[in-house]
């Protein structure tokens, strides 16, 4: 009676030391799942507000300068085309960004500025990269416009 009262305190003490041993090596276990896990953090360059450094005075002829404001996260962009204020969503790489087709747009008429122009170059990008603080939107290796943190002015011409 007393080996089968030993025996069942050692079964007890085993599996006791079975359960502390496992919650000992929890630490190293989770380490090696996070280890397989290895993804590195999203780039969140893209994110924030951006605005149209203009080529031609047709690009800000509505007397707005064009502006979007990426949210990597949800995938979703809102903005102004220079005239109308605009929404919708995109997807992205590291360096691939495209445009979903349907962009919602207000409908407010402004003389002299070329919404469709710009509006398509928006659809026609499929790359894009960083310059210093300048975001580069491109088709292929085509820079199609430059957008940069801060409203873009440009120097007043003196009347000669």
């Amino acid at each position: 009676m007393q080996n089968l009262f030993l025996t069942g305190i050692a079964c007890a003490l085993l599996a006791a030391s079975l359960v502390a041993n496992k919650d000992v090596h929890t630490g190293p276990q989770e380490t090696s799942v996070d280890a397989r896990s290895n993804t590195k953090p999203a780039d969140t360059s893209l994110n924030g507000e951006w605005f149209l450094q203009p080529v031609l005075a047709s690009d800000t002829a509505a007397g707005k300068f064009p502006s979007i404001k990426f949210n990597v996260a949800k995938g979703t962009f809102t903005g102004n085309t220079g005239c109308n204020r605009m929404n919708g969503t995109f997807k992205r790489t590291d360096t691939s960004l495209t445009i979903n087709e349907h962009i919602v747009v207000t409908k407010m008429v402004c003389p002299g500025f070329n919404e469709a122009a710009f509006l398509k170059t928006l659809l026609n990008t499929n790359r894009y990269k960083k310059e210093n603080d300048v975001l580069v939107l491109m088709f292929d290796q085509t820079e199609l416009s430059r957008w940069t943190r801060k409203p873009y002015r440009a120097p007043m011409s003196k009347g000669i």
